[in-house]
């Protein structure tokens, strides 16, 4: 498709690949009766240091049960407090 497709956040469907987010075909419609675009992104989020370095990433292959921010900001919070370290990095 191109960055011409975009997601529904206005993310290029090329960008979103670089990401490493999965992208889906359209089912028809949501069940909120939304019409899916023909190729869409499914949700990610990441929060990324000052440096431009990955600290955490959530990627998901389905649009259910996505990262409660709320629960995201308090451990943001503790990640500042206690200058805790990235994991996964060995």
């Amino acid at each position: 498709m191109g960055t011409s497709s975009r997601c529904p956040a206005g993310l290029d469907l090329d960008s979103a690949r670089q990401w490493g987010l999965y992208i889906s075909s359209s089912r028809g419609k949501t069940s909120l009766g939304i019409e899916e675009p023909a190729l869409f992104s499914e949700p990610g989020v990441f929060l990324v240091r000052p440096d431009k370095t990955l600290y955490w990433a959530a990627i998901q292959t389905m649009p259910f049960a996505r990262p409660n921010f709320k629960e995201i900001l308090a451990a943001m919070d503790f990640i500042i407090n206690n200058d805790y370290p990235a994991r996964g990095e060995a």
